[in-house]
């Protein structure tokens, strides 16, 4: 249903307005979709540390209430492919929107 590409946009998205601990990004994201994407941590955490390896977030330690928690933010990278990823976003809707029927095409901007 959804590529890396797009899982990458949403975490990207979830970071834009500040860092957040890994359970939080998961957390935001199931909360912005009214609960119909909830990603198993399974899923979460290592595209978090995929992005953080690609240079699109940073993450650093901190303890919480005694406990390790990795929090990470976007980088200006991150914010450039963030950009990149909704253009593509909107291209892409566009397309289904006209092959489904449901706008113009070419797409007007």
């Amino acid at each position: 249903m959804w590529s890396i590409a797009s899982l990458d946009g949403l975490l990207l998205a979830t970071l834009e307005h500040g860092p957040q601990h890994g359970y939080a990004v998961k957390e935001a994201l199931c909360d912005a979709t009214g609960g119909r994407l909830d990603l198993p941590t399974g899923t979460v955490y290592p595209a978090l540390h995929r992005l953080e390896r690609a240079g699109l977030i940073k993450g650093s330690w901190s303890v919480v209430g005694g406990r390790r928690r990795r929090t990470y933010e976007l980088t200006e990278q991150g914010r450039r492919s963030l950009a990149g990823a909704r253009d593509h976003w909107q291209e892409f809707a566009a397309v289904m929107s006209a092959a489904l029927g449901g706008g113009p095409w070419p797409a007007t901007n």
